[in-house]
């Protein structure tokens, strides 16, 4: 009886370290991480007694419901931008595993993999062409670049400069986020308009640009994930030219839900949880919340943690501090980690637990199809 092939030889090398980045086993860092973080912040918060009561009222579930529904529709928001870069060609039952696949690799892939790695590969083994799995992964990246970047000065326009104070503009770290913000937002602007340039405006221009870049003796050892890049932006370009304008407003509509969504379920989470919130904060004090989470993502955009976890946690108290208080305006320590930790739950750990599930049998679809191609392709020894 012949030896059933080892599955490392069914993939290259580079398949297998990409692979390697997605194994649930990583979940068990970032557990660690956001946990200890939590652990710490309540402790100090019961060192200065200053735990969270929760009044389980009907209107706190229904808040706490729709909170778990909105990350439904969430998820719904990325399943339908799927469906139109991919012009239709996935369908959504696929949709539905692929966006937990790619959330989960974003939650734990290290920078030294990224996670535009393990999309590309995730998308090869779906059999899309190579222009349709490139459009996929930039236009991506251009369609969440542009939410912020658009966005942020509307926000700002309409909210003022008080969307830039975490804590109010008397708070003393208020200097030290508002720096954070603008060196992480300049970053944005900088990474998506390169995209943006590359992929719409003149990609040949770009790809001359890397290549040129790369003969330097100091990046000579960047120069074929350059020329990839350039390959892949071009491929992009060929991809879109031509899309009718509704292909790109219902992309970018499905972008702008999915990342409104993940704001307003935090909104929803304190409305829930904070009496202050529910009962007497006006329309334009709910905006100014919205708008300091998206401050907020910001700045997160600079965590070194796999999807800012444990920074997160620690931020999101002192970004909301003049929000998360009681009767007498007294901000809730024990409130505001409790809201962090159920916001994580929802948006981050949800994601590594699902993707714990789903990845290992799609890897084993992979594995099985591979193998199944193996056998087909082997001459026969009759």
């Amino acid at each position: 009886m012949p030896k059933e092939e080892p599955q490392e030889t069914l993939l290259t090398s580079e398949e297998q370290k990409v692979l390697s980045s997605i194994n649930v086993s990583k979940v068990i860092l970032p557990t660690i991480i956001g946990l200890a973080a939590v652990g710490y912040l309540m402790w100090r918060s019961f060192q200065k007694q200053e735990l969270p009561t929760i009044e389980w009222s009907r209107v706190t579930i229904t808040w706490v419901v729709i909170s778990v529904l909105l990350l439904g529709v969430r998820h719904l928001a990325y399943m339908t931008r799927l469906r139109i870069l991919t012009d239709g060609a996935f369908s959504w039952r696929k949709c539905f595993e692929l966006i937990f696949i790619w959330e989960f690799s974003s939650a734990v892939t290290p920078t030294s993999v990224g996670g535009s790695a393990v999309a590309m590969f995730v998308l090869a083994q779906e059999k899309l062409a190579a222009g349709k799995i490139a459009t996929i992964i930039f236009y991506s990246i251009v369609l969440d670049t542009l939410f912020f970047v658009g966005f942020m000065p509307i926000l700002l326009i309409w909210l003022g400069p008080e969307m830039l104070s975490p804590g109010g503009a008397d708070n003393e770290n208020f200097v030290f986020w508002r720096r954070t913000f603008y060196l992480a937002y300049t970053a944005m602007i900088v990474y998506g308009t390169f995209f943006f340039y590359g992929i719409i405006v003149n990609p040949k221009r770009i790809q001359r640009f890397l290549i040129w870049s790369t003969s330097f003796k100091l990046l000579k050892r960047f120069r074929e994930k350059a020329k990839l890049i350039a390959s892949d932006m071009v491929l992009t370009a060929e991809e879109i030219r031509g899309k009718r304008w509704t292909w790109h407003a219902g992309a970018f509509g499905a972008t702008t839900a999915a990342w409104t969504i993940r704001f307003v379920l935090v909104m929803c989470l304190m409305i829930a949880f904070v009496p202050a919130v529910r009962e007497g904060v006006s329309f334009a004090q709910q905006s100014l919340i919205y708008g300091r989470l998206e401050v907020m993502y910001i700045v997160l955009a600079l965590s070194p943690t796999p999807g800012g976890v444990g920074i997160a946690e620690a931020a999101f108290g002192p970004f909301l501090s003049d929000f998360i208080v009681d009767g007498n305006g007294t901000y809730m320590i024990g409130m505001a980690i409790l809201i962090a930790f159920l916001w994580r739950l929802l948006t981050y750990y949800f994601y590594l637990v699902a993707g714990a599930i789903v990845i290992p049998n799609w890897i084993r679809g992979v594995i099985n199809e591979r193998k199944q191609m193996a056998l087909e392709n082997k001459p026969s020894t009759q």
